[in-house]
C-alpha cells in the first residue's frame, strides 16, 4: 500500500487541505491518504483553538462531503482521519508518528505531504533524517509560487526516499484567515465544505 500522510492542526480544515490531498493522491498514485490532526505542534507557540473532538469531527465532515458531492465519485483510493497523534497526546513529533506507522504497517510505503513553505523549518524538526528514511516527502508546489528549493531536504533523505514535487492550483486561503473571517461575522462558504461551515456556526467556534 502506498500511504500518504497529511498532518496539521486542521483548525479548521479547509478546501486547500482537500485540494492538496487530492493532488498528492493523483500524482503520487497513493492508495490511501490519512489526515492526522496534531495534538500540539512543537514549532507553534499556541495550541489549536477548536478542541480535539471538534477538529476530528470537522475533518470527517469534510471527507464525507467530498465523497458525497454530486457528480464527483468517492475519492478512490479512500481518505480517512487518523487520530494517532491526538491519542498519543503531548507534543506531536512527526518522527514518532512515522515510526509508529512503520511498525504497525510494515508492508506500507509511506509518503509525507509537506507544503513548500515548510521546507525552511525541516532541519529544525526532531530527527529529520529518520523521518525521511521512513517516508518519502511529497513537496507541494502551488501554482504561481517559486519552485521549491529541495537541496536541504534531499540531503536529509535516503536514495530511495528522494523528494517528489506535487503540483497543485494556487489556493489563497489559510485556517488563520478563516478564523478571522468568522470572528468578523463574514461568510466562509467559499473556503470550507458546507458541512464544515455549518458545524462552525452551530458550535459558535472562532467567534
Amino acid at each position: 500500500m502506498r500511504l500518504g500522510i497529511l498532518g496539521g492542526s486542521f483548525d479548521p480544515v479547509h478546501n486547500g487541505h482537500l485540494a492538496l490531498a487530492r493532488a498528492g493522491q493523483q500524482q503520487a498514485a497513493l492508495d490511501e491518504v490519512w489526515f492526522i490532526p496534531t495534538a500540539v505542534q512543537p514549532l507553534k507557540r499556541k495550541g489549536p483553538h477548536a478542541n480535539n473532538a471538534q477538529r476530528i469531527e470537522m475533518l470527517q465532515l469534510a471527507i464525507d462531503s467530498v465523497a458525497s458531492k454530486p457528480g464527483r465519485p468517492r475519492p478512490r483510493p479512500p481518505w480517512r482521519v487518523c487520530t494517532l497523534e491526538i491519542d498519543r497526546g503531548g507534543r506531536s513529533y512527526t518522527v514518532d508518528t512515522m515510526r509508529q506507522l512503520h511498525e504497525e504497517l510494515p508492508e506500507a510505503k509511506l509518503f509525507f505531504l509537506i507544503g513548500s513553505d515548510a521546507l525552511r523549518d525541516v532541519a529544525r524538526w526532531r530527527e529529520p533524517r529518520e523521518i525521511f528514511r521512513l517516508a518519502t516527502p511529497l513537496v507541494v508546489h502551488r501554482a504561481g509560487e517559486l519552485a521549491p528549493a529541495l537541496a536541504t531536504l534531499a540531503g536529509l533523505c535516503q536514495q530511495s526516499t528522494q523528494p517528489q514535487v506535487i503540483h497543485m492550483p494556487a489556493v489563497d486561503i489559510s485556517s488563520t484567515e478563516i478564523r478571522q473571517q468568522v470572528a468578523m461575522g463574514k461568510t466562509i462558504e467559499a473556503f470550507v465544505p458546507t458541512a464544515v461551515a455549518q458545524f462552525i456556526e452551530q458550535h459558535q467556534q472562532y467567534h
